[in-house]
Order: C-alpha cells, then structure tokens, then sequence
C-alpha cells in the first residue's frame, strides 16, 4: 500500500510483495527488505535494448520484503496514480515508484518529446495499481473532454492517461514578436478524454522563449 507522509515522502507497505523505485531513492526502510538493481527499466533484455536504441533510460530497482519502505526524491513532490487497467504516459524522470505488477514500456511521442528536449520517445505504465510520480511542484491534475481540449508548456508537462489524443502547435504568432503573446513557441494540444498531470515549474526545453 502507498502512503504520503507530508508530500515530499512516500511510504510503501510490504508483506512480502514488491515494488520497481528509481534507483536510489529509498531513504529508509524498517523490517526485512531485499533491493535489487533491474536493467533496462526493469522490462527484461528487450526492454534494455529498447531503451538504449530510443534514449528513454530509466534506472531502477525492485524493493522486496517484509515493512515499510520510505522513498524520496530530491525533495520533489510526490503524486499517486491508480490505474485501473489503463496507460499512464509519463516521462521516466518523473517515475518513482510503480508496484511490482504494473508493466512498463516505451512509445513513441513525436514532436512533444523533441520539444521538452526529452527524445521522442516517453515511458508507457500499464495495468493495475499505483504509481507515484515526480513534479516540481505540487501537481495539478487537469481534466480533458471532448467539448475542453487543453493546452499545455511542454516544460511543465507530466504525464497523461486516458483515451487522449495530442498534437504539437506552434505559439508563434504577431503578438509573440511584439512581446505580448505567451513566450512559448511551442505547445501541447490535447483533445479526446482524460487526464493530464502538469508541475507548476518550467523545465528548460527547446521549445521556451523566443
């Protein structure tokens, strides 16, 4: 079971289960507890390759046992998300911790990727469970349907899940050059239904001020 303590710590119970956590970021644990480092995002040889041919690394580790777990990550804000046998789109930097049953991967993301200066390719978790996330930030978790697409910065871009479709588009426009528009030169656009998680701080991208 995932707990937060405060929101900067998240505590995992385990009775002899197991979770996959970033690579290093246990700060305590009491009980009986096995840590084991994964290769390849922890997805087997495949997934090794995979991530080597894409760029999309991931470190990360499976933590066993009996007790409590105490993950952490440079102060960062921590966020669940339960998945219900759904996909999670997330960058890897952004992934804590996932239980041991949901299933990871890569897809390809075009353009978003290129724009956040992350590759063009992102971090795929699916199944049921939960994982808990990575911001900068606390995260605001905003809501996509059909009649509201929504608009994001590449730079505070998360995650997203749900049936969720996205395009890039250029925030390029007259007002840009006058110093009135937004600054981003690039955009994300998402359209369908569901969910996309943005931090409320700007990672450096390519796609910032012009």
């Amino acid at each position: 079971m995932f707990r937060l303590q405060g929101s900067k710590v998240l505590a995992v119970d385990m009775t002899g289960d197991a979770v996959k956590a970033k690579n290093g970021s246990m700060v305590a644990y009491d009980g009986r507890m096995a840590f084991k480092k994964l290769t390849g995002g922890g997805e087997g040889l495949r997934g090794m390759v995979t991530r080597r041919l894409t760029g999309e690394q991931m470190t990360v580790m499976e933590v066993k046992g009996h007790g409590t777990c105490w993950f952490a990550d440079r102060a960062s804000e921590i966020n669940l998300v339960s998945l219900q046998g759904d996909k999670l789109y997330v960058e890897s930097s952004n992934l804590l911790v996932t239980d041991a049953g949901l299933r990871t991967g890569t897809t390809f993301t075009g353009l978003r990727g290129a724009s956040q200066g992350n590759g063009l390719f992102t971090t795929t978790v699916e199944g049921h469970g939960q994982a808990a996330l990575l911001s900068d930030g606390p995260a605001v978790v905003l809501r996509v349907s059909p009649q509201y697409p929504l608009i994001v910065d590449p730079g505070a871009y998360i995650a997203h899940q749900g049936s969720v479709r996205q395009s890039f588009q250029s925030g390029v426009t007259f007002r840009t050059f006058l110093g009135e528009g937004g600054g981003e030169a690039f955009q994300i656009r998402f359209e369908g239904d569901g969910l996309v998680y943005v931090q409320p701080s700007e990672r450096n991208t390519i796609a910032g001020d012009l």
